[in-house]
């Protein structure tokens, strides 16, 4: 059995490797994805829906591949990062999940140096903790590895919802609205349809002076806003954005929930209100006033 130490520098290498290369592969999935979403939304607008269901099945196969990379690579830089915790003969528990769901993800992927990297894992760990981790008889293999390991055909709302949104992404209407839903245009009483000539003057006038008055009032509220001082706790209060969550297979559609607290704390507001009232007036910290002013560039006069 090879010394340890030999062991790990090798498993350092080939965890790089797998990371580079778990990378690669799902920027070249997510290319030709972009490309098979444009030709969906081809059979959509071509009224193709049939064929359009059955090949969408390609892209979400194609998504839940590139979820299980991206799980993999995210166990691939856990590892790299606590080569430490692995000198010793038994796996650490904080690592346990990431080995073997490694050890059994591996053989089902074609990245080569994946299945190095299991390789290396078994020659430290053991056979039978290698087995422990093919058969999953101590359940530590991540639920995540093991659905988008299961090959199973996709459930109708998820080939319905990709539909659609790859039909909202690239401007189709699919689902067509029936006229129905469109709604009926308005109707007129018969005695307003043709108004007398006084009754229609007053009524093409009263719109006018309308719009009139509302202009002036909007010009007014534009004026006094621009002369308007806005406060100083006006806009963010933090420079931290967050970003809404990508969509995945098990989340078309996400939406950040709830609101995060991001304001500043009681000791930063009382700092910034400090600073905010302090001025550049004499050593007493108090604006003088007008008279008090006049008196003294009269001293100074003398």
């Amino acid at each position: 059995m090879a010394p340890s130490s030999s062991i790990i520098a090798k498993l350092k290498v080939q965890l790089k490797l797998s990371i580079a290369r778990l990378r690669m592969v799902q920027q070249k999935d997510e290319a030709v994805s972009k490309q098979q979403r444009r030709a969906m939304a081809q059979l959509l607008e071509a009224g193709k829906v049939e064929s359009a269901r059955i090949r969408v099945e390609n892209i979400i196969r194609s998504d839940i591949t590139t979820e299980l990379h991206e799980i993999l690579e995210l166990y691939c830089e856990l590892l790299l990062a606590r080569t430490g915790l692995m000198e010793s003969a038994t796996c650490d528990p904080g690592l346990e999940e990431a080995v073997k769901s490694l050890i059994y993800a591996a053989p089902r992927t074609d990245v080569k140096e994946l299945q190095q990297v299991r390789l290396l894992l078994v020659e430290k760990f053991g056979k039978e903790f290698a087995l422990e981790a093919v058969e999953n008889s101590d359940g530590k293999v991540s639920e995540k590895v093991l659905k988008k390991l299961t090959v199973t055909p996709p459930a109708q709302e998820l080939v319905n919802g990709y539909l659609e949104e790859i039909a909202r992404t690239y401007g189709v209407d699919w689902p067509k609205k029936p006229k129905d839903e469109l709604g009926a245009p308005p109707e007129f009483d018969d005695d307003d349809e043709n108004p007398s000539g006084g009754q229609a003057q007053k009524t093409l006038e009263e719109p006018i002076l309308a719009e009139g008055a509302g202009a002036d009032r909007e010009r007014e509220e534009r004026e006094a806003l621009s002369k308007a001082t806005p406060p100083r706790s006006f806009g963010p209060t933090s420079p931290l954005r967050v970003n809404p969550p990508s969509p995945s297979t098990d989340n078309l559609h996400p939406r950040v929930k709830g609101t995060l607290d991001l304001k500043s704390t009681k000791k930063m507001q009382d700092t910034n209100a400090g600073k905010g009232t302090q001025s550049k007036g004499p050593v007493g910290g108090t604006i003088p006033d007008v008279d008090e002013l006049a008196k003294r560039f009269a001293a100074l006069k003398k």
